[in-house]
């Protein structure tokens, strides 16, 4: 078995194993950044647990764009600082740590009326390119902007008017096969070198050297200690520590095929009326869909486990798209939607700002009513700064001895080496990297080869296999059908796929947990 191998047997034992021992790093949280810092400390050399109430990527990490955004937004609204790293990390992932993972997007850009606005749309472009280059990221893995013939800007997103391609752009951004993914990854890469990976483990009290746990398996009580504490449950970090204070925004997708929108090669950007910084995109992703987000809402009051979309946002979103299309995009084109919460710091002033405005610098302190690090704010495409700041901080903070953080250069697990190519194009290959042929290869259950959906009507457009449902158990740490359905695979992002497999799916994790 893989040492970055995560499974229920596993887990069993780590926990089980932890009353015993004193940690240097527990991290309270499984979501990008919790998984960042978990792999940061152990990189380093430090002893680290990770705790999650539920599964990995349950939050906000899998509900973002899916996109490693190079920061050219926030170029717009003056913050330069989150730009310049964004474009940066944006490198480091394409380049060094998850090349298997992200890939360029091309994105076309329809500038509306008025050459007032190509040349606004120019200028911003060529700023964020100067982001690119700034990053070292070389025009073969990220191509610069340019203007966009119509036929070729036609062929790249067909469903779009014709009228609205004169003086469009073609730009390149990074584009994750999947958040969630990345997440497992970070988890798995940590595990890895040391650290234990606990799912389904709620901490419900933080102290400065530890906490008290409880098992949702089994309903056990534990404590662990540990010489330092982090905080790393994002939107709902206020409800371990009283002292934080964030400002939750909603940002919602909705899910259409992507055959509706004539199986577009490109993203499409489409300027959100009256604003100069904001836009609505038309993402394809894996599964032959496209997903249309996306919203930037104040959610105040108590936090959700699952956001709902609500029926103005999705009607906005279509509506903005549609000003576009040949043909608008109705309700019953939308076969899915999903909305996820920000974790935007409410810092001195940003109360009078709509939350669009609100920074998304990261902020790491240590609390003064627990004692724990807390890393708050920041975007999925930083999260590695932002794990390095926190376990910066809690080094220092608890007196650890520890080496300097390297996760710059440090592949996560399937990255290939430089000598490899990151993939050969297979739907495979962009979830799994140099680790394709041995999904297949260990798979013990029968039919390993066929789509999960196979012989399901309605499901053709499912790429999955039923090797990477038991790899999800055998490797990723799923528990139950749920984990492979909503976290490991996606196919829960549109309803009826998601009925339609659910048995099958269900019936393979079971067999495969009893072969573990």
């Amino acid at each position: 078995m893989q040492r970055t191998a995560l499974t229920a047997r596993r887990r069993a034992r780590e926990l089980d194993g932890l009353t015993s021992e004193t940690v240097d790093l527990l991290v309270v949280g499984g979501g990008v950044t919790g998984t960042g810092v978990a792999l940061d400390a152990a990189a380093r050399g430090l002893t680290v647990a990770l705790v999650e109430a539920h599964d990995l990527a349950w939050g906000t990490s899998r509900w973002s764009s899916k996109l490693a955004h190079g920061g050219l937004r926030y170029l717009a609204t003056g913050d330069v600082g989150v730009a310049r790293e964004s474009a940066r990390e944006r490198h480091v992932l394409m380049t060094r740590t998850a090349p298997h993972l992200v890939r360029a997007l091309p994105q076309v850009l329809t500038p509306g009326a008025g050459r007032r606005k190509g040349l606004t749309v120019g200028i911003g472009f060529g700023l964020g390119d100067l982001l690119r280059r700034d990053a070292g990221t070389s025009s073969l893995v990220l191509p610069g902007p340019r203007l966009a013939r119509r036929d070729e800007a036609a062929r790249l997103v067909p469903a779009v008017s014709r009228e609205h391609l004169h003086g469009a752009w073609i730009a390149h951004d990074g584009q994750l096969v999947d958040d969630a993914r990345l997440v497992v990854a970070l988890a798995r890469t940590a595990a890895g070198r040391g650290a234990k990976i606990l799912t389904r483990v709620r901490a419900t009290e933080l102290r400065a050297d530890g906490a008290t746990l409880q098992d949702a398996l089994t309903g056990a009580t534990l404590t662990v200690r540990a010489r330092a504490v982090v905080n790393a449950t994002g939107v709902w970090a206020a409800t371990v520590d009283p002292s934080v204070r964030l400002r939750p925004s909603r940002g919602t997708h909705v899910v259409v095929p992507a055959a509706r929108l004539g199986e577009p090669a490109a993203a499409l950007m489409v300027p959100v009326p009256g604003s100069g910084s904001r836009y609505v995109f038309a993402l394809p992703v894996q599964l032959g869909r496209v997903i249309i987000g996306l919203t930037d809402e104040e959610a105040p009051g108590a936090v959700p486990d699952v956001p709902v979309p609500t029926r103005p946002e999705i009607d906005f979103l279509l509506e903005t798209v549609s000003g576009v299309l040949d043909r608008p995009l109705l309700p019953d084109d939308v076969v899915g939607a999903f909305a996820g919460l920000r974790p935007l710091v409410d810092s001195a002033g940003s109360s009078d700002e709509a939350s669009a405005d609100v920074s998304r610098k990261h902020l790491v302190e240590v609390s003064p009513s627990t004692g724990a690090v807390n890393v708050l704010g920041g975007k999925l495409t930083t999260y590695r700064t932002m794990a390095e700041d926190a376990v910066d901080l809690a080094v220092k903070h608890a007196g650890l001895t520890a080496g300097p953080c390297w996760t710059a250069d440090l592949p996560l697990v399937g990255a290939p080496s430089t000598s490899e190519s990151s993939t050969s194009g297979s739907p495979l290959d962009a979830r799994y990297g140099t680790e394709a042929a041995e999904v297949l290869d260990v798979a013990a259950l029968p039919g390993s080869t066929a789509a999960v959906g196979q012989g399901i009507a309605g499901t053709e457009h499912l790429d999955i296999t039923r090797a990477e449902i038991e790899w999800a158990v055998t490797h990723e740490g799923a528990l139950d059908a749920e984990d492979v359905l909503d976290r490991r695979t996606r196919i829960g992002l549109v309803p009826a796929d998601r009925a339609a497999v659910h048995d099958v799916v269900r019936e393979l994790v079971e067999e495969a947990l009893a072969r573990l």
